[in-house]
């Protein structure tokens, strides 16, 4: 097993902040790491003299590389020891490709400095910004198997999922002078040497890259201290002041995209202010509601807006004025009102929209493989793409259609505008009778629309834990209900003496400048959110709390970890046994979780994976705080330097004040059964 990191900096780039490079860090970091290769990858440059000095002073693989910005994302390109000059000189031609910050060069461009992809090894920001795009990923095929990560999340969802490329988790670090903490985001792969060859091909299997060297997937390397956790469920344990809470503000500081539940700030401490602090979260979280629920109804909205009615009668009376006066003077009409291409109207050219989205549909149906056998019981695959093949035939001809239309518009255009110069008779006026005409229908039908998404009714959004989210859709009652809905000091008195008029309705909106056309839709329907206990009642104020813990940790899903400190000091034990470790368990599944605790209810019958005990020894040379790490089940957790515990010790005494307190109350609990 080897452990490589295949991502450091050690010049600034005009991409990256200003540091300065020390060699001395370098090996330091190498060391303390402990790892077996490295590759230098600048921003888009790559220093021959530079490396050089890095591979005479760091006594390990070291492999040249560049970080190339590609198509608005970043691509790691890392070649072999051999040829440096010529890899040097095509690195060159990148930097003068890329030399302002913010830009990027195109996959052609690529292909263009370096002919054989194939002799390096590519590595794309996959799961990490920016990253590169798929139609890009699409075309380099078989030469991109490995993609960079930013979390142990994202390294095991990619290990899981079989379409994902394989991933790798490296340190992005900036070699510094003055480092004194180095990052733990490296990768371990399966292989005998450190070879670029060697390496590619543990990049091609999920079954050669691991998190750690050992457990895999399991566990990895959390802090530079030694410390290690499970991707699972973690529970650190510890006396009081043993540096638990401070481990978590160290997660919380080496990692991006962290939940962090910190302890009390979900307590109610003033009715007032928690319940202000409650109904605003509420509030949030209702405007969220409306735009996912509404969201069809906006479409409805956002097509009728551009839609002016009086704009359309006015155009007709223009054209049947322009038309009756062109007819009076038909008389008196010169050869050039004489001729055909006069008063000539322009072709109408149709919309492939519809067309468009029945040919990505049935594209979706070849592609997918999830769902093949059920789709193959219905219809083949060979008349899917007899179908495909004859709804792109289409799209082509219709397109082909509208070309030569515009092209005779353009024409036509030309001419009557040349003819219209040389004369003096009067032009009929132009238009479109059937777009006026399929406004009106618009406008008719939105009318029924609108009354049904305003009919009263109430239904369940979800359950969460005991809890009912409930939401109930009516109409607005006043001007006020809508004033407060904008959050801003606005009159909406006007617009609501025609609110009974969604058309007109939506006009006096537009009349409003402080709205943002994208919010037209919300002032329809008044969409009230609600919480309620298993008993159907509004939630209490302790229930708020409870509540706030819940939704914190369903948040957590799409962050990178979750860290939870000590929450039995808020709640009570059957709330934490019966909701909380239930829903930790389930975040747990695809997001590292820590959870610091002294209560049993928690540490114990949440069944962890992993645990982690912290502890604070005075010393000679001063106060020393030791991290033990194991699985649940271990008979003994591990130090740093091979040190060990027992972990039936540190669960008694943390969790049960000792085996003699833990016996007592068993005594006690037998003398109360009946």
């Amino acid at each position: 097993m080897k452990k490589i990191d295949l991502h450091i900096h050690t010049i600034a780039a005009p991409s990256d902040r200003q540091f300065e490079f020390s060699l001395t860090i370098l090996r330091e970091y190498v060391a303390a790491r402990q790892i077996d290769a490295i590759a230098i990858t600048n921003h888009n440059l790559f220093d021959l003299a530079q490396f050089n000095e890095i591979t005479d002073g760091v006594h390990v693989c070291v492999f040249p590389g560049i970080e190339i910005d590609l198509e608005s994302g970043h691509m790691l390109l890392i070649s072999e020891k051999d040829e440096l000059a010529d890899f040097a000189a095509r690195c060159k031609a990148v930097s003068e490709r890329i030399k302002a910050k913010n830009t990027s060069m195109s996959l052609s461009d690529l292909e263009a400095i370096f002919p054989d992809l194939s002799r390096y090894l590519l590595i794309p920001h996959y799961e990490k910004k920016p990253s590169i795009g798929t139609d890009v990923l699409a075309k380099l095929g078989g030469l991109v198997t490995a993609g960079e990560v930013t979390s142990p999340k994202k390294f095991r969802y990619c290990i899981r999922d079989r379409d994902s490329l394989v991933p790798s988790y490296f340190s992005d670090i900036r070699i510094t002078a003055g480092m004194s903490s180095f990052p733990t985001r490296q990768t371990y792969v399966d292989a005998g040497n450190v070879s670029l060859s060697s390496i590619r091909m543990c990049l091609r299997d999920k079954n050669k890259v691991f998190l750690a060297e050992e457990d895999g997937h399991q566990v990895f390397d959390a802090l530079a201290s030694g410390m290690k956790l499970s991707t699972g469920l973690n529970v650190i344990l510890g006396e009081r002041s043993s540096g638990k809470t401070y481990t978590l503000d160290r997660l919380f500081e080496s990692y991006e995209n962290v939940k962090y539940i910190r302890q009390f700030s979900l307590l109610e401490r003033d009715e007032e202010s928690e319940a202000r602090r409650f109904n605003g979260l509420l509030s949030q979280k209702q405007s969220l509601f409306t735009q996912e629920y509404l969201n069809e109804f906006k479409d409805v909205v956002d097509g009728l807006a551009s839609v002016d009615l009086k704009a359309n009668d006015l155009a007709i009376e223009r054209y049947v004025a322009s038309l009756l006066k062109s007819a009076r003077e038909f008389e008196r009409a010169d050869s050039f009102s004489k001729a055909q291409l006069f008063g000539e109207t322009d072709f109408t050219t149709s919309g492939s929209e519809g067309l468009r989205k029945l040919i990505s549909a049935v594209e979706s149906l070849i592609d997918n493989t999830e769902y093949r056998s059920i789709i193959d019981k219905y219809v083949t695959m060979e008349t899917l793409k007899k179908l495909a093949v004859e709804l792109i035939t289409k799209h082509a001809q219709e397109a082909e259609l509208n070309l030569k239309k515009r092209w005779l518009n353009d024409l036509v255009g030309t001419i009557r505008k040349a003819l219209q110069v040389h004369t003096a008779a009067t032009v009929v006026e132009d238009v479109d009778f059937y777009r006026i005409t399929l406004e009106k229908r618009m406008v008719e039908r939105f009318r029924t629309v609108v009354e049904a998404v305003r009919m009263d009714r109430e239904f369940t959004i979800r359950d969460v834990q005991g809890f009912r989210i409930v939401a109930r859709l009516k109409r607005f009652a006043g001007a006020g209900e809508l004033r407060s809905l904008s959050g801003k000091k606005v009159a909406f008195s006007e617009a609501f003496r025609v609110y009974n008029d969604p058309y007109t309705y939506l006009t006096a909106l537009r009349d409003i400048d402080s709205i943002e056309a994208s919010e037209y839709h919300k002032y329809f329907a008044n969409l009230e959110y609600r919480i309620l206990n298993r008993d159907g009642f509004d939630v209490s104020g302790g229930e708020r709390s409870e509540f706030n813990l819940l939704q914190e940790i369903s948040d957590a899903q799409q962050y990178d970890m979750l860290l939870i400190d000590e929450p039995e000091s808020s709640f009570d034990n059957l709330f934490l046994k019966n909701e909380v470790n239930e829903l930790i368990k389930d975040i747990s599944k695809s997001v590292p979780t820590v959870v610091v605790t002294h209560n049993n209810t928690v540490g114990a019958s949440i069944k962890p994976d992993y645990v982690v005990f912290t502890r604070k020894r005075a010393m000679e040379s001063g106060v020393v705080y030791e991290i033990y790490c194991g699985y649940a089940s271990d008979k003994y957790l591990l130090g740093a330097n091979g040190q060990r515990i027992k972990n039936l010790d540190i669960i008694l005494n943390c969790l049960e004040a000792g085996e003699k307190a833990y016996l007592e109350r068993g005594d006690s609990y037998e003398v109360l059964k009946d």
